[in-house]
């Protein structure tokens, strides 16, 4: 039996009331952090990613005289009848490249000195989803180091990449996570690198016998970086698991600003002796810049 004009109506808008309710609910289980990367990833102004050379592919690039040991079907004819040059049609290369993101989840990174700046933890996971995002947009395959989420391609991988940041480490540092790299692929390791530098040493060793290159990015809370601290001070690990008291740490400032850029010195060393960039953020940087020094860095040929 049919249903009514009228009936047939409240059905529909029944349905349609349902599918609006679901497509709600999907969205707001959308994790924060995937909302913050996409708006940060469309306020950058950025051309094609960095693929642009000749190879396989659909896209026209450029035309170029032809060059011994160019086959006859290479040559553009219609081109070529213009003058008395022979011309080659040359097509982007559009093999997918592959990044692999590890963002640091140690509980270091949940610190924050003050309400005004982001605990550098999310501050680590948007830039890295952000530029994930925007890798995706120009065709590259994203995954995270480690195996436990291979690269791919896709909107739905952003999402999961978005889950998977959304559980922290415990320990007071994390190391960096070296296994499943693709051989020459790309890589981006995010953190405060303020732990044991031993882990980072073998992680970039192994990407360099793979023929991998990348991006190490420190972030860092701008007290970190000033120690603005003075009279009796107690400092604490975000755990609690470390704890030092002193009655003048206005004396410390300058053997801790000393330390601090020892092992800036030693990060730069490393990323120089495995062909990869390296780079410092700090919270109360805008997220922008960061992303597009993260970005072009990326760009780059090691």
């Amino acid at each position: 039996m049919s249903l009514a004009p009228t009936s047939r109506r409240a059905a529909e808008q029944g349905q349609a009331g349902q599918f609006r309710l679901r497509a709600e609910a999907e969205a707001s289980a959308l994790p924060p952090l995937l909302v913050q990367a996409e708006h940060l990833a469309s306020s950058m102004l950025v051309g094609d990613h960095g693929r642009r050379r000749s190879g396989v592919g659909d896209e026209f690039w450029q035309y170029r005289p032809v060059q011994a040991g160019d086959s006859r079907r290479m040559i553009d004819h219609r081109r070529s009848a213009k003058g008395d040059q022979q011309f080659v049609r040359e097509k982007e290369w559009q093999i997918a490249q592959t990044v692999h993101f590890w963002a640091d989840q140690g509980a270091s990174m949940r610190f924050a000195s003050q309400e005004s700046v982001p605990p550098k933890i999310e501050r680590a996971r948007l830039l890295a989803l952000a530029a994930a995002v925007l890798m995706v947009q120009a065709g590259e395959k994203v995954g995270l180091t480690g195996g436990s989420l291979p690269p791919r391609r896709g909107g739905m991988q952003i999402l999961r990449m978005a889950e998977a940041w959304g559980k922290p480490d415990e320990a007071d540092y994390a190391p960096p996570e070296h296994r499943a790299l693709i051989p020459h692929a790309r890589a981006v390791f995010v953190s405060d690198f303020l732990g044991p530098m031993d882990e980072l040493e073998t992680a970039l060793s192994k990407a360099a016998d793979r023929g991998v290159s990348g991006v190490v990015l420190q972030v860092l809370d701008p007290s970190e970086e000033a120690f603005p601290f003075a009279g009796r001070t107690r400092f604490e690990s975000v755990t609690r698991g470390l704890s030092f008291e002193t009655l003048k740490a206005s004396h410390l400032r300058d053997r801790y600003i000393e330390r601090l850029q020892e092992r800036r010195d030693k990060l730069a060393h490393l990323c120089r002796l495995a062909g990869w960039y390296f780079g410092v953020h700090h919270t109360d940087q805008s997220a922008q810049a960061g992303l597009m020094w993260l970005y072009h860095a990326l760009e780059r040929k090691s």
